[in-house]
């Protein structure tokens, strides 16, 4: 699944931004990712964890897991919503 930068309404750039996570990340997720098991019925989500061993918001993580919800209208796929969780060990 490919997404263009012209795809990402507003809302998600804000989110991507607020929660540290990049358009690289969200096509990696959307191509490699496990299905989320959390999606509310109608909605399709991916997650992937990445290394990250990084400073995030004045601590260090491990580890970020990047969830991405999605639909699929007329065969292209429209972003809902990105998570972040930074930590260890999901």
């Amino acid at each position: 699944m490919d997404i263009a930068d012209d795809d990402i309404h507003q809302h998600i750039l804000a989110r991507m931004q607020q929660r540290g996570v990049t358009m690289e990340e969200i096509q990696m997720v959307l191509n490699e990712g496990q299905d989320a098991k959390d999606c509310k019925p109608g909605t399709r989500g991916k997650v992937m964890k990445f290394q990250y061993q990084k400073e995030w918001e004045g601590n260090n993580y491990e580890e970020k897991e990047v969830t991405v919800y999605y639909k699929i209208k007329e065969e292209k796929v429209v972003l809902l919503t990105v998570k972040a969780r930074y930590g260890s060990q999901f």
